[in-house]
């Protein structure tokens, strides 16, 4: 049985502004990008598990964790002006979901995953 249209229209809900922090129920559904650039304004660490940890005495800097990271959260820093010059330097948290991708990746396991 088909409800019936009654002609009344629903008023449609304000958007809030994007400078607001976003739970997972506000995030568009299915990967929209409302606008370019716009995924910096989520922060999404706090849903994370497990979070990566870094051993800098067995990092070689090769930067697969950072070619590997789907959430572009591994900060690098640049020590001069030859590209063997960057540096792997630590985790962007706010960022992180924790899915151990660059643990996976990195050849001499100096990241690890840790529990929240």
């Amino acid at each position: 049985m088909k409800a019936k249209r009654t002609g009344v229209k629903q008023p449609r809900k304000q958007a809030k502004p994007v400078e607001e922090k976003k739970g997972w129920k506000d995030i568009p559904i299915a990967g929209i990008i409302a606008e370019a650039g716009s995924a910096e304004k989520y922060e999404t660490g706090s849903w994370r598990t497990f979070r990566p940890k870094r051993d800098e005495s067995k990092c070689i800097h090769c930067l697969f964790c950072w070619v590997y990271c789907p959430d572009s959260s591994i900060l690098l820093s640049t020590e001069g002006p030859s590209p063997k010059d960057v540096k792997m330097v630590g985790f962007d948290y706010e960022h992180c979901k924790g899915c151990g991708i660059c643990a996976s990746v990195c050849p001499t396991k100096c990241i690890t995953m840790e529990k929240e």
